[in-house]
């Protein structure tokens, strides 16, 4: 089964940006659609950003236009550029296969954005 570890979280001022990035092993990524999720305080888990196995692209609303999610298959791995960071935006990110049931999730990075 895949193992995954976010990285590249941080503290930043409302406006800055941020560089995610979700390590696999285990397994290969090439064959799934795959997700960075948002996990505000208090609130579940959603997909923020999804990259499809031919690398096209959806986004939720609340960061379609700011955010781009992309994937290197050869390097197992996916990214997330974060722009125009809002305090909205604060909480710890995982990435996952899309609809991931009951696979295992990552310790996921956690993001804090000041205003």
């Amino acid at each position: 089964q895949v193992q995954l570890v976010e990285s590249g979280g941080g503290l930043v001022q409302a406006g800055g940006s941020l560089r995610l990035t979700c390590l696999a092993s285990g397994s290969t990524i090439s064959n799934y659609a795959m997700a960075w999720y948002r996990q505000a305080p208090g609130k579940q888990r959603v997909a923020v950003a999804v990259v499809n196995t031919d690398s096209s692209t959806n986004y939720g609303p609340s960061v379609k236009g700011r955010f781009t999610i992309s994937r290197d298959n050869a390097e197992n791995t996916v990214y997330l550029q974060m722009n125009s960071l809002k305090p909205n935006d604060t909480g710890v990110y995982y990435c996952n296969i899309l609809r991931p049931g009951t696979r295992s999730w990552g310790q996921g990075t956690q993001v804090t954005v000041f205003s």
